[in-house]
C-alpha cells in the first residue's frame, strides 16, 4: 500500500535517539540542554493546546508542572537536535474531577492544571485525529511506554519490584537480573470483502449504530495470514482465502500493534459467535459511503484516526494498492 505509513500515529520519521538510552553522561547533557522540551501526561492523556487542529505541548524541563510528577521522565527522541521526553502526573488530583465521566467508551472530559491554565489534557482516542503526524506520534509513544510501566512494576519471572532503565525503555530486576522491555501485542484487523461488499461487526457496548472492521489477537505461533483467517471465522464463521498485508498502526489503548490486512472470503453465509461479537452484517460500498456521509442511519462508521476508518476509507477510493 502506497501510502500505508500515512495512518494516524504512523509515519512521522521521529529520531527515537536510541543510541543514548543507556549513556548517562549523553542523557545528562541532553537534559541539561536548553532546548530539551517534554510532554506530559495525566492518566494517559497528552496535554494539548489549541481549538480544531491541536497541538502537544512541550514543556521545558524547568517548569513548575513537572514538580507534580513521582518518576524520572522517559526518552521519546529528538526534534531538530534536541531531546524530547515524557513525564507522567497522574498522581495529580484535580479540585473539579469529574470522576463519571472517565468510564465513558471515549472520554470526553479535559482537566487543566493551574501551573498550565492555556493548555488541557484530552483523551487521545478523541482528539487523535486533531493532532498532525509528529504530534500524535509523540503522544501515542509517551502514552504507550508510560503505561507500560504502570503495569510492569514487577519482575515477571520472581516477583520482585523491577527498576527503570535505559531512559525508560528497560526494567531490570535486581533480585534475580531479568530484563524486560516494553510489551507491544500484535493484532490483526481485517478489511474482509466479498464482490463489492465488506464484513463489518461491532462489540457490545459500543455506541449505537458502531460497525467496524474484525480484528483479533495474533497467538503464538501464528503467522498474520493465519490469525486473519481464525479471527474471521471464530467471529463470524466466514472462510477466508487470499490474505494481504495493508498497512500498521501503533495503538496504545494500551499496547497494541494493529495489522491490517485484506482478506478475501470464500464464503457469504454469517453464523457470529455471540461471546466474541454482538453482529456482524455484509455492508456495500455504496452503503459504506452514506455512512461515511452522515447518510446511513443504521452504521455509525469506525472513527476518525483509527485504522479501520483508514482501510475503508481506502477501500472505497480504490487505493489500497
Amino acid at each position: 500500500m502506497r501510502h500505508a505509513e500515512s495512518v494516524t500515529f504512523g509515519g512521522s520519521g521521529l529520531d527515537r535517539a536510541a543510541e543514548i538510552r543507556g549513556d548517562v553522561p549523553a542523557l545528562a547533557a541532553a537534559m541539561q540542554d536548553p532546548a530539551a522540551r517534554t510532554v506530559v501526561l495525566w492518566r494517559g492523556k497528552p496535554l494539548v493546546q489549541g481549538i480544531e487542529a491541536l497541538d502537544l505541548v512541550r514543556l521545558p524541563l524547568d517548569h513548575p508542572l513537572l514538580a507534580e510528577a513521582r518518576h524520572a521522565p522517559v526518552l521519546l527522541g529528538r526534534e531538530d537536535g534536541a531531546a524530547r521526553f515524557a513525564h507522567d502526573i497522574s498522581g495529580w488530583a484535580p479540585a473539579d474531577l469529574d470522576t463519571a465521566s472517565l468510564g465513558n467508551f471515549v472520554d470526553p472530559s479535559e482537566q487543566v492544571h493551574p501551573a498550565a491554565p492555556e493548555a488541557r489534557f484530552a483523551e487521545l482516542r478523541r482528539i487523535m485525529n486533531q493532532l498532525g503526524p509528529r504530534d500524535a506520534e509523540l503522544a501515542a509513544t509517551a502514552k504507550a511506554i508510560h503505561g507500560w510501566h504502570a503495569s510492569h512494576g514487577f519482575c515477571a519471572r520472581c516477583g520482585a519490584a523491577s527498576e527503570v532503565h535505559q531512559a525508560g525503555w528497560q526494567r531490570v530486576c535486581p533480585a534475580c537480573g531479568a530484563h524486560h522491555f516494553p510489551r507491544t501485542d500484535p493484532v490483526v484487523i481485517m478489511l474482509i470483502t466479498h464482490g463489492n461488499s465488506v464484513l463489518l461487526g461491532r462489540s457490545p457496548g459500543w455506541p449505537q449504530g458502531m460497525y467496524s472492521c474484525l480484528a483479533g489477537f495474533i497467538e503464538p505461533g501464528e503467522t498474520v495470514e493465519a490469525a486473519v483467517r481464525r479471527e474471521v471465522f471464530e467471529e463470524a464463521g466466514i472462510r477466508v482465502g487470499a490474505v494481504r498485508y495493508l498497512a500498521s498502526q501503533p495503538w496504545a489503548f494500551p499496547a497494541s500493534l494493529m495489522i491490517g490486512c485484506q482478506g478475501f472470503a470464500e464464503s457469504a453465509d454469517i453464523n457470529i459467535d455471540p461471546v466474541e461479537i454482538e453482529d456482524a452484517r455484509w455492508v456495500s460500498r455504496e452503503d459504506i459511503a452514506a455512512a461515511f456521509a452522515g447518510r446511513n442511519p443504521e452504521i455509525l462508521p469506525a472513527r476518525r484516526g483509527a485504522i479501520a476508518h483508514f482501510l475503508l476509507h481506502n477501500w472505497l477510493a480504490d487505493t489500497l494498492d
